[in-house]
């Protein structure tokens, strides 16, 4: 089965050869990347990992690098002088990983996974152990490193509802695929049976809790807050400040309508929409445009550009702010919710203690969800409609709201501890594999 997944990729991978020299030719850094993804790393990498057999953590992209970010933090604490590496797959995972995570001693693409590239820099590197970030599964890769006797664990394994329907249909080749992985800590028990259902050994999965309820954005002083609300341009006493994060297209209109609906009820009301892809801001500030809502780029902003004239609020087109950007918000929105998309991370505003309204598709965090529901932290909402009423209904309501807050926070901090829970595991299958694990004392 691995030949005809290398011929399909090796087909896939020559379709987008056209597309690839144009992106070497235009864009800034790209062939960094692709170099480093073929197996070539930077001199100053090599040098540290040379003889070390680095931990290497992968986290493929944004969602991936925030669960992995405590992770690291936690794991240079434990292992003080080990040599950690954390790849990514995307460009905004690699800023991202830059901006958040601080205990790597280098952060590197991922390879493309083709048996020798693979090879290649399974062979350079020599990783003592990898560790997978959510559901990262790629077949070449895990083949080699078993073959090469690298133990690999999934640490806050999560897996979509969507991708297990979709794993199922090939479980005769990902159940030989799983078989490489020696633990499985995976964020729910939901995760869990879907884990176990596309081929994973039931004896292997266990249910570690999600590592993002120990991520620390949810600190955000009162100093970076007034710092936040000034680079923004809002004032310290602004009321109240919408935000809408994570949004895809079809759902900025609604915000925008909600928006409009509370500034006739709030004249000093802000809004700042955090668009789930940057690329869309020009479209999106267009479409406030059209319902009287007057945007701001925040990339523009940092780029000193001159702001003219007042304005209503800030489109957030840049990479890492979102999580703490959270803290100035009285009433959030977590997009993907209204769209047919399945939600995106409502653990970060619920670390700020804020009231939250999603829509009725929130299948990729069935558990969290529920949890957050089940106690009044946060809403679903059926249709456009229902999300307008609503947004207002909290805001004019500031003991609902308040509320909503207490519940947040009282969640959050009864589930921290998966950061632990995930280390236990990986200091388990470190001392089964090479007896006694002491760190590198190099």
């Amino acid at each position: 089965m691995y030949w005809l997944y290398n011929v399909l990729l090796l087909v896939y991978w020559a379709t987008l050869i056209p597309m690839l020299i144009y992106r070497l030719i235009r864009e800034e850094g790209f062939y960094q990347r692709i170099k480093q993804s073929i197996g070539f790393l930077p001199d100053d990498l090599k040098e540290k990992i040379s003889n070390r057999h680095a931990i290497w953590v992968h986290a493929a992209s944004v969602g991936e690098i925030v669960a992995a970010s405590p992770i690291v933090r936690e794991m240079r604490k434990t292992h003080p002088n080990e040599v950690i590496i954390v790849s990514v797959v995307t460009a905004t995972g690699f800023r991202m990983a830059h901006q958040i995570i601080k205990g790597a001693d280098g952060i590197l693409y991922f390879p493309l996974d083709l048996p020798y590239l693979t090879d290649r820099i399974l062979t350079i590197v020599k990783p003592r152990a990898i560790v997978l970030v959510e559901t990262e599964i790629w077949p070449n890769f895990l083949r080699i490193a078993a073959r090469k006797n690298i133990p690999v664990m999934m640490m806050n394994g999560r897996i979509s509802r969507r991708s297990s329907s979709r794993y199922r249909m090939i479980t005769f080749f990902t159940r030989r695929v799983l078989s490489t992985i020696y633990v499985f800590c995976m964020q729910s028990r939901i995760d869990a049976q879907y884990i176990i259902d596309i081929g994973a050994d039931p004896n292997k999965v266990i249910v570690t809790g999600n590592t993002k309820y120990d991520q620390t954005y949810g600190i955000v002083t009162d100093e970076e807050k007034k710092r936040y609300l000034k680079e923004l341009g809002f004032d310290e006493n602004t009321y109240p400040i919408m935000i809408a994060g994570s949004t895809h297209k079809g759902e900025n209109m609604s915000v925008y309508k909600a928006f409009c609906n509370i500034r006739n009820h709030f004249p000093g009301a802000k809004l700042i929409i955090a668009p789930r892809y940057i690329h869309q801001a020009d479209l999106i500030y267009d479409e406030g445009v059209k319902h009287g809502v007057t945007m701001v780029k925040r990339s523009d902003m940092v780029a000193g550009k001159q702001i003219a004239g007042p304005y209503d609020g800030v489109l957030l087109d840049t990479i890492g702010e979102l999580g703490r950007v959270y803290s100035l918000g009285d009433l959030i929105f977590v997009g993907g919710s209204l769209a047919h998309i399945g939600g995106h991370n409502i653990l970060e505003p619920a670390a700020h203690g804020k009231p939250i309204v999603v829509g009725p598709n929130m299948f990729n965090f069935v558990e969290i969800f529920d949890l957050l529901s089940s106690r009044g932290a946060c809403v679903m909402v059926r249709n456009e409609e229902e999300f307008i009423d609503t947004c207002l209904d909290i805001l004019i309501h500031p003991e609902k709201a308040e509320e909503m807050k207490r519940h947040c926070l009282e969640i959050v901090e009864e589930n921290q501890g998966a950061t632990k829970k995930n280390l236990d595991e990986l200091q388990r299958l470190l001392d089964e594999v090479y007896g006694h694990y002491e760190v590198d004392k190099k």
